[in-house]
């Protein structure tokens, strides 16, 4: 595999969001604003590149007894890291993602390439391999958060858009889109989206439901 096909592959066919449902709950959780959507978006890909170097230079040292113990240590550096520099210089936007920075440590996106590309790859195809994955993962929170905000405030990153109703125009905001559930049906929506393109990415049924009928297969 080239070196730019680590970046491009996971934004679109291999998204690792539609493609293996992997980091799906800060799409739930931060993506009621575009902003902090872009925000969570950023940090994670600062952490898949990071992480993805350290792990990748030191992987030949590493006991495979401990090897997941140290990679969920690099990782749960770099978040502090991460959640540190937003309370020094976006306290506000720390304040809004709450507990969601801290628990990009937990995100199974970051563990999965750590442990699946980094720990057996050089450093560089693996700090462009976090950098497509975390791309890719950004590209549907940035969809999601885009949708939710402009639907259910009528503005994107804080500026008016639609003018609603109550400030004397004309959008009602749906009140649904402020709401968890919401990221879920846009989420559902763009899966379906990408496995209607690419069917092969859809899974085969784990088992036939019985209509009476001789299986033809």
């Amino acid at each position: 595999m080239s070196l730019i096909r680590h970046v491009t592959d996971p934004l679109i066919r291999g998204n690792p969001v539609t493609l293996q449902i992997l980091g799906i709950c800060s799409a739930l959780a931060v993506t009621t604003s575009l902003s902090t959507a872009v925000t969570m978006s950023v940090a994670l890909t600062g952490v898949l590149i990071a992480s993805g170097a350290i792990i990748s230079a030191i992987r030949r040292h590493v006991p495979t007894s401990i090897r997941l113990i140290v990679q969920i240590t690099i990782i749960a550096s770099l978040v502090i890291v991460i959640d540190e520099i937003l309370q020094a210089y976006a306290f506000e936007m720390s304040k809004r993602l709450s507990i969601f920075v801290g628990l990009i440590v937990t995100n199974c996106l970051v563990l999965g390439r750590a442990e699946a590309f980094a720990m057996r790859n050089p450093v560089l195809p693996s700090m462009l391999d976090g950098l497509g994955n975390g791309l890719g993962y950004s590209l549907i929170l940035v969809i999601v958060g885009s949708l939710r905000e402009l639907l259910g405030a009528g503005s994107l990153m804080g500026r008016t858009i639609l003018p609603t109703v109550a400030d004397g125009g004309w959008f009602q905001p749906l009140g649904l889109m402020q709401l968890a559930p919401s990221a879920f049906f846009i989420l559902g929506l763009l899966v379906w989206l990408a496995r209607a393109i690419w069917p092969e990415q859809a899974e085969e049924p784990e088992f036939r439901i019985r209509t009476g009928r001789p299986d033809r297969d």
